[in-house]
Parts: C-alpha cells; sequence; structure tokens
C-alpha cells in the first residue's frame, strides 16, 4: 500500500503526466454528465419506471440482458433513453467494417500502408461511416424502447409528443446521431491528449458506473434466502475474485522467443563462431495479443440479430438472440471471438516487418535463417499461442451464462462475472496502468540522464 501511495505521489510530481490524467478525467466526466440528459421528446423520469416494470415481469430473462448489456456499455444511457444512448458503439462497428474492407479493397490496402497520411485518411472514413451506422441503429432503437412501452397503460405518459409523429422521429434521430458522434470525439481527444485508448475507456467507464448498483442488487437477492444466501455472496466474491485473477494472467501471459545480436565485427568474423558473444535479448508475443478488441467487435455484430427482431418477431432463433444467457447467443458470440482474435492478431502484428527489423538490426532467432524464415518462424509461433489465447478468452467472455442461475441470481450482476464486462475493464486498466509506467519510467530515466551530465559537467 505504501508503494502505491508513493507511485500516486510521482504521477502527480510529473506535470506531463498529471494534465494527460487530469484531462482524461475531465471528458470522463463531460460523458458521465452527458448520459444523464435524456432525449427531448421523452420523459425521463417516465421510461425508468417503465423499463423497471419490464424487467421485474420477466424481461429479464426475455431480452433484457441484452438490453443490460447495452445499458452497460453506454453508462446506463440506454436505458435512460439518453442523448448518448447509442454510445461508442457505431464507431466500433465502423472500425470492424472498414478493417474487414481493408482485406478486400485495394484502395484501403494502400492506405493501410501510407503511413500517417493514410491512417489520418482511414480515421475520417470511419467517422463518416460511424454517422452511417447511427443513421441505421438511431431509428432501431427508438422503435426497440416503443416495443417495451407498448404493454404498459402508462406508455403515452412517457413521451411529451407523439411517438408516431415526425416531430418525435427526426429531432430524436438527429440528436443520437450527435450524441454519438460527440462520445467518438471524446474517445479520440483522450487518446491524442489523454492518457490511454479513448475509445477503450469510455467503454470502461460504462461498465464500472453500473458495478455497485449490480452488486447491490444481487446481494438483496441472496440476503432474502437468509443464512445460506449471506454465505453464497461470500463465495460469489471468492469466486469473481478468482475470474479477475484469471483474467490479469491471460492479460499479461507471453511466448518469450530468444534472438541474439551481433556486431557488424562479429558478422564479419563469421555468425556461427562469433554468434555466443552477442547480446541476448527476447522477443515476447502475448498470448492474448489482440487483447479486448475481439470481444468488442464480437459484441457489436452480436447486436444485429437482436435489432433484426424488430423486423421478424415471429423468428424464434433470432428471437433468442436477444437473451444474452442463451446457448444459441453464447455459441455464435465464443465463435466469432475466435474468429476476431486470429484476425486482429494478424493485422495487429507485422511478422514480415518485425523479420526485417530483425536483420536490418543484426538480430536473428538461433538456428533460424534471417528474413522470411523468421517471419515464417514467428507467425507459426503466434498461431500456435493465439489459439489456446482466443478459446480461453471465449471462455471468459460466456462464463456470466454459467454462473447466471447457479452461483449468481441476477442478471445485472452476472455480466460482470467474468464476460465481456470484466474482461474489458481488466484488459482496459492493464493498458493503462502500463502507459503510466512507461511514463513514470521514461521520466526515471531522464533523472538518471541528468545526473550523469551533471557528474561529468562537474569534473
Amino acid at each position: 500500500m505504501k508503494e502505491f501511495f508513493r507511485t500516486l505521489k510521482s504521477i502527480w510530481d510529473l506535470k506531463e503526466l498529471r494534465e494527460k490524467v487530469l484531462f482524461t478525467l475531465g471528458l470522463i466526466l463531460v460523458y458521465r454528465f452527458a448520459s444523464y440528459i435524456s432525449l427531448p421528446a421523452i420523459n425521463m423520469t417516465q421510461v425508468g419506471s417503465l423499463l423497471e416494470q419490464y424487467r421485474s415481469q420477466g424481461g429479464s430473462k426475455q431480452g433484457a440482458g441484452l438490453l443490460g448489456l447495452l445499458s452497460s456499455f453506454t453508462g446506463g444511457a440506454f436505458s435512460r433513453a439518453s442523448v448518448m444512448a447509442l454510445g461508442i458503439m457505431p464507431y466500433i462497428s465502423a472500425s470492424i467494417i472498414v478493417q474487414l474492407m481493408g482485406m478486400a479493397i485495394p484502395y484501403l490496402q494502400k492506405l493501410q500502408k501510407d503511413g500517417e497520411s493514410g491512417r489520418n485518411t482511414l480515421n475520417q472514413i470511419t467517422r463518416w461511416l460511424t454517422i452511417a451506422v447511427c443513421l441505421v441503429q438511431a431509428p432501431s432503437y427508438l422503435t426497440s424502447i416503443r416495443t417495451i412501452f407498448l404493454p404498459y397503460e402508462q406508455f403515452h405518459q412517457a413521451y411529451y409528443v407523439s411517438p408516431d409523429s415526425f416531430m418525435f422521429w427526426f429531432p430524436s434521430i438527429v440528436i443520437l446521431v450527435a450524441g454519438s458522434v460527440f462520445a467518438m470525439w471524446l474517445g479520440e481527444k483522450i487518446t491524442d491528449k489523454g492518457i490511454g485508448n479513448g475509445i477503450s475507456i469510455l467503454i470502461m467507464v460504462g461498465i464500472l458506473a453500473d458495478l455497485p448498483a449490480a452488486f447491490l442488487q444481487e446481494v438483496s437477492a441472496q440476503t432474502g434466502k437468509g443464512g445460506l444466501g449471506n454465505v453464497m455472496i461470500l463465495v460469489e466474491v471468492l469466486f469473481w475474485m478468482l475470474v479477475v485473477l484469471l483474467a490479469i494472467i491471460l492479460s499479461v501471459a507471453v511466448r518469450k522467443i530468444p534472438i541474439q545480436y551481433v556486431s557488424k565485427a562479429q558478422a564479419r568474423g563469421g555468425i556461427n563462431r562469433n554468434l555466443m558473444q552477442g547480446a541476448r535479448q527476447w522477443i515476447p508475443l502475448k498470448v492474448n495479443a489482440a487483447g479486448v478488441m475481439p470481444i468488442i467487435f464480437a459484441q457489436a455484430l452480436m447486436f444485429i440479430p437482436g435489432l433484426l427482431t424488430n423486423f421478424d418477431e415471429s423468428n424464434v432463433f433470432l428471437a433468442s438472440f436477444k437473451n444474452v444467457f442463451s446457448w444459441q447467443y453464447n455459441l455464435v458470440f465464443a465463435f466469432l471471438i475466435i474468429l476476431f482474435t486470429f484476425f486482429y492478431t494478424a493485422i495487429s502484428i507485422p511478422v514480415n516487418q518485425m523479420a526485417d527489423d530483425l536483420k536490418r538490426n543484426g538480430g536473428l532467432i538461433p538456428k533460424v535463417r534471417p528474413g522470411k524464415e523468421t517471419a515464417s518462424y514467428i507467425d507459426d509461433i503466434l498461431s500456435k499461442i493465439t489459439l489456446p489465447g482466443s478459446i480461453f478468452l471465449a471462455t471468459f467472455a460466456v462464463l456470466p451464462a454459467v454462473v447466471y442461475g447457479t452461483i449468481v441470481q441476477t442478471d445485472r450482476f452476472a455480466l460482470f462475472f467474468g464476460g465481456t464486462s470484466l474482461l474489458i475493464m481488466v484488459g482496459v486498466i492493464m493498458d493503462t496502468v502500463q502507459q503510466i509506467n512507461t511514463y513514470l519510467l521514461n521520466r526515471h530515466y531522464d533523472g538518471l540522464m541528468q545526473s550523469k551530465l551533471s557528474r561529468t559537467s562537474g569534473l
């Protein structure tokens, strides 16, 4: 604990890092404040009352699981009919589309290789595509909320204007699109001027915002059972801590590939004869190199079947996807996670570039020829460790469906029991902490260099 407070003091003493952290916290507060601003045409108080009735009358088993997941990703904005109801998910969907199209369209492939200018153009394409996705998701959201309200007598009390009128649909769609674009802008600003990945941080903050209320709801459900319920709460907490520990292990697990560097003089004398004289280092390949992105990508696609039920409510198979605890949902979800893990790992780790950099800097893997053979060797190892990593990731993602009804009694808390919510929280927190440690480490190196220069000048 003493070391923890010392680290916090170091963060505060470093001006650049302090400003980045404060900037990030400031934009997070703006995002959270905006999530409580309701659409002008909707009575926010009445919406909350109707949604609570929906959950209490069995909706949690027939669609509120998906509703709860959407709500957690947006920090409750989805269930509050907020201007930020769509959150950052349209941007995630647009990013998936751009990356998938990049594998088939030569123009996008060229942009991916054009360095900074190409990335800027791709980002601009993603932003415009985000607006297009919003224009599809916004009417679907308004329709889904209206569908939930229909069975209740207070239906019309939830709206200040008729939900069938142009004066409701047009302004609401425009505001929802603007809210999602604003969330995207906040995420990009956090990435540029704050600390961590802004898009991932906004999702994590939305998830964490619902954790205390979800836990209190679970405690209330378990304490109603008497003494056994109190024991189950303790079991849940211990098991949850174990799951968090395993998620951290998955995030930091690496396979080290030994490499050796030789100087030009050693290389001229013969690599085989002088190889062992070179410096020995490692290439760390993460077991879960894709991080939380496969979860986010897969989750974005899993929203589609649930939205399609608005157009075909008689389709039983599609209807099952509205329940995030159904076996159909989790089977497809796990498959998509495994698929996206391989896909994202392949596009985020350039093995050919790694092999070229090693060869250029005089580095090589023992018993492996430089160049193409090195790239193939790294790619083979990466494929072997990605398979168990992707399966482990998918297992975590479907864990809520396993514990719900067996250990955990409420679907709201089950979503934090492993699954998407926990993996995103752990992954984003680990990445952010790593960036903070990098700043602190750089500061330490700067201090050593300055001390050395001072001693040298004194001599």
